[in-house]
Order: structure tokens, then C-alpha cells, then sequence
């Protein structure tokens, strides 16, 4: 079974928590988007979906599913997202599709976070994957300097500019022992808009796509 499979697998397991008559969100990537392809499926029973990105509000719109501005309609009863690396905590690491600021919004503002994923998201000790860093541009070097004070390397992500009109820094060789202590030191850089680790609000359910089904997480 293919690593596509798999995610496809955790995508469909999430329609078990989509509820009838209501507002959901729904994150960036390619295991968001075999979501969006099955809510198409169910589009009758929504009200509308909150979208996390651009590229995620034309999936939608292509799928005929209603995209609807968060300051309508929130609080949200689910978000729906993938990630790149999470821990047995539910902890994650997300942005390497550079939607990382509004998928922490859209999650922040939601009753319940389902994150899908295929089996080889699962890790031990998040840091494999950069971290995806969100800066203000003239922060960028000062933001570096301080990403390097902490372990990290800094890399431009070269011809890329996010939905917020910002640069993206991808923090490598960091070993991230305390996901949620980093997260807050991170948060108080100046210059830093987002960073990718969504400990401080973790995930409440994790469904992992495997060869033999899907795994269903809980802290």
C-alpha cells in the first residue's frame, strides 16, 4: 500500500466526525485535500467550510463546497488538518506547506482537532521535519540569529512568499525535547509571526493511516 493510500484512509476516517447542518475547517496539504475530496461527497449536509489557505479555498470552491470567513461563523465545532510530524502526544509539527499561521487560527478556534495522517508522520521526537518559522521580513536576519542562539539552522525558504505576505524560515537540526516550552519561547521573538509547532494547542484526535487500517490516537 502506497504512502497516498494511506493518507487517503485517514481522510475518509475523519468523516466520522463531520456533523450535519454545521460549520467545519479544514487545513492545507495533501492529506487535507483527500479530505476535501470526500467532503464533496457530503457537501449537501454542510453549511460551509472555514479554509485555512488560497490554494485550499479554490480546492473547495472547485468541489462546489461553500467557503465561509471564520469572523462569520466561528467558534467551529471540527478542524480537519494534516501534519508533518506528530508526537504520542498529539503534538505537532505543520507548515511545510507554508499555511502554518491561518491553520493555527482555524485551529485555535475550533471545539475539536482531528489531524490525519499516514503512519510514517508518527515520530518519537518532533524536529525531524523543519520547523517551519513564519517571519516578518525585515525580521529575518534578526530571527535567525536568534533561531541559531537556540540550535537551530535557519534556512530562507528561497521564492516563497505565504498568504500573509511573509517569508518562511525552516529551523533544521533541532531536537524538540519540550514542543510546548519551545513553542512559547518562539512565540516571544520579535519578527516571529507563527511558528509551525502546535503544542500549546495539540491535536485532540490523531488518525494515523497504515497498511492494516487506521489507528485512532488520544491523549
Amino acid at each position: 500500500m502506497s504512502t497516498d493510500d494511506m493518507k487517503k484512509r485517514a481522510a475518509e476516517a475523519a468523516l466520522a466526525y463531520v456533523e450535519d447542518n454545521t460549520v467545519l475547517g479544514v487545513g492545507t496539504g495533501s492529506t487535507a485535500n483527500y479530505f476535501i475530496d470526500a467532503l464533496a461527497r457530503i457537501k449537501s449536509r454542510l453549511d460551509g467550510v472555514v479554509s485555512s489557505s488560497e490554494a485550499t479555498t479554490q480546492r473547495l470552491k472547485a468541489a462546489g463546497i461553500p467557503v465561509l470567513n471564520l469572523n462569520a461563523v466561528g467558534p467551529l465545532p471540527l478542524y480537519v488538518d494534516g501534519a508533518d510530524e506528530a508526537n504520542a502526544r498529539l503534538q505537532l509539527i505543520k507548515g511545510g506547506g507554508g499555511a502554518l499561521t491561518r491553520e493555527k487560527i482555524v485551529a485555535a478556534a475550533s471545539e475539536l482537532f482531528v489531524c490525519i495522517a499516514d503512519e510514517s508522520k508518527l515520530v518519537d521526537t518532533l524536529g525531524g521535519f523543519p520547523l517551519p518559522v513564519e517571519v516578518i521580513p525585515m525580521a529575518r536576519s534578526h530571527v535567525g540569529r536568534e533561531l541559531h542562539k537556540r540550535g537551530g539552522q535557519p534556512v530562507f525558504r528561497e521564492n516563497f512568499v505565504t498568504d500573509n505576505g511573509n517569508i518562511i524560515l525552516d529551523v533544521y537540526n533541532l531536537h524538540i525535547l519540550e514542543p510546548a516550552k519551545l513553542e512559547a519561547e518562539l512565540n516571544n521573538i520579535a519578527g516571529i509571526v507563527t511558528v509551525g509547532l502546535f503544542a500549546l494547542r495539540p491535536a485532540d484526535i490523531v488518525l494515523l493511516g497504515t497498511k492494516n487500517g487506521v489507528q485512532t490516537l488520544r491523549c
